[in-house]
């Protein structure tokens, strides 16, 4: 079995022998023997190392569209995987249990025990070989923030390119920019959580800001990565038509119009039990907020409704299903220049190379 900690990349080491870590938009500041924000970044005689490399906690072979993206590979399969920790501290986490695990998971981790309660130890190459042995199309870091996975993200992320897989990020967008610059030749989707466009709600249920995130997609964008942004709508708390109109313009000027965008549906979960689900006609509400502004691709998620679907901004035909399966292509064709509308002939920005049958 091998060992799950690695010295880190980007970070400086400071002459009181404490290291400022340069991967999460954090930069925290690390004395000896501490460990940063995520708990899994620690100072050792003036080394940051990270403790995750290769520890993997989940895994699963999804629906590309679970994650979800609706523009990228639709109708393929994903080897998605995850570790521990996270730079956030978000009250709904719906994946607390691995993203802020209690002592004995982290015990477990440095000691290397109890591996086969919490997870095991792999290395890039043989996530490549499960990938392709399970004939996926794609490596999704998900589950847990793949930020404070950086090390073995970027070795794996490489490997993969190597052998023509394809890499998503399910991120927060806390990612610093010369972190993101460096992995960036090697990532493919940037599916990303806009969790508000409020600071207030960042600070209040994130413990985080809004300014880096908006950061991160903005330089995604200059990266030319695929992007796919995700909104969880919780009552009461970002379900403001206002908000909704700010985060719209916002994703239009810097993103464009053909962006799609995810409106989810809340559900009660971790220290936000007492708040309840999202209603349909919110999301309906704030959708039409979201379209009116100008953006093509808006959907609903977390609940069935048409909105699931992919529809032709020029002519409304139903162009990809997904009521009752993943991604299942109707109105719509496609030639050695790209996807189009059947009926009116409009380009749809969906990314599939021509050796994957949809």
């Amino acid at each position: 079995m091998g060992s799950a900690q690695r010295e880190a990349m980007l970070y400086e080491s400071l002459s009181s022998g404490a290291v400022r870590c340069h991967v999460c938009a954090r930069r925290c500041t690390i004395a000896p023997g501490r460990t940063g924000y995520c708990r899994v970044r620690k100072n050792s005689d003036g080394v940051l190392y990270t403790q995750n490399y290769g520890y993997v906690s989940s895994e699963a072979i999804d629906p590309v569209e679970k994650k979800p993206l609706y523009h990228i590979l639709p109708g393929t399969a994903t080897y998605s995987l995850g570790t521990f920790g996270c730079n956030f501290s978000c009250l709904h986490c719906q994946n607390h249990r691995i993203s802020m695990p209690d002592e004995s998971v982290y015990s477990a981790v440095l000691s290397e025990t109890g591996l086969s309660r919490f997870g095991e130890i792999i290395t890039p190459d043989e996530v490549v070989q499960r990938a392709l042995l399970l004939d996926t199309k794609s490596v999704s870091f998900t589950y847990n923030e793949p930020t404070v996975w950086y090390e073995f993200v970027y070795d794996t992320a490489a490997a993969a390119k190597e052998k023509d897989l394809f890499v998503i990020l399910v991120t927060n967008g806390y990612m610093t920019p010369e972190a993101l610059e460096k992995l960036a030749p090697y990532i493919d989707a940037y599916r990303v959580d806009l969790k508000s466009f409020s600071d207030d709600f960042y600070a209040q249920v994130c413990s985080a800001r809004l300014e880096p995130v908006l950061e991160s997609i903005s330089s995604a964008k200059k990266l030319g990565l695929h992007i796919e942004i995700v909104t969880l709508i919780i009552p009461g708390k970002n379900d403001g038509e206002d908000e909704a109109e700010k985060a719209a313009a916002w994703i239009l000027e810097n993103l464009g119009e053909e962006t799609p965008v995810h409106l989810n549906a809340f559900q009660p979960h971790y220290r936000m039990e007492d708040v309840g689900p999202t209603p349909g006609s919110v999301l309906e509400k704030l959708r039409a907020v979201y379209t009116k502004a100008g953006l093509n691709y808006v959907y609903i998620g977390n609940m069935i409704s048409e909105y699931q679907n992919t529809f032709c901004p020029e002519c409304g035909s139903l162009l990809i299903s997904r009521l009752y399966s993943f991604g299942e292509r109707e109105n719509l064709n496609r030639d050695e220049h790209g996807f189009y509308c059947a009926s009116c002939g409009r380009k749809i920005p969906i990314f599939c190379p021509e050796d994957i049958d949809f």
